[in-house]
């Protein structure tokens, strides 16, 4: 199982084409979405490449392989132009015998009240983030579009229990193996 991690693609049709090719080339089975998928947001500057109908069009090439969590910058109008859902603002799944909770804002700083989770993903600060507390292990991909930090353009890969970050190119930007 292979799972490629992104976020905050904030309307981006140039890094969701980048996105695309970085799942393509990485064969990966399923993409996670963090969430704040076509907006770019009042307090963020207009992407390269803005264009929220054209991001769509090329995630929606994939909606059978999309898994997505709401971000603050979605909207209901927003569900309307994708063909994969991103309704929930929060989700836990399983993977690799590990409960993961996907959520796009306070996972990492304040994660659920509940004990079995294993996994917190999380989008929201555009900052790359693979640290470990306790038994918990924190992500955060960074951002496609807009990073912020003085990091570059980010995503992440989980495969063979293991979490890696890589930048736009490939290169890796920090790795996690879970024991």
């Amino acid at each position: 199982m292979k799972f490629l991690i992104a976020s905050d693609l904030h309307g981006s049709a140039g890094a969701c084409r980048r996105l695309m090719e970085r799942f393509n080339q990485e064969r990966a089975q399923t993409l996670i979405l963090l969430g704040d998928i076509l907006y770019h947001g009042p307090r963020n500057p207009l992407p390269e490449s803005y264009s929220p109908k054209d991001a769509a069009d090329i995630l929606n090439s994939k909606a059978d392989k999309i898994f997505c969590i709401r971000g603050n910058c979605d909207a209901d109008v927003d569900q309307a132009m994708l063909r994969f859902p991103i309704t929930a603002p929060q989700a836990l799944i399983y993977a690799d015998s590990m409960a993961w909770f996907l959520t796009h804002t306070s996972g990492i700083g304040n994660p659920p009240p509940m004990g079995g989770i294993d996994v917190i993903l999380e989008g929201h600060t555009h900052i790359p983030l693979l640290s470990r507390s306790g038994t918990v292990i924190h992500l955060n991909p960074g951002s496609v579009s807009l990073p912020k930090g003085g990091f570059p353009a980010t995503y992440a890969v989980y495969e063979n229990r293991a979490f890696t970050i890589y930048d736009m190119a490939g290169a890796v930007v920090s790795t996690l193996e879970i024991g």
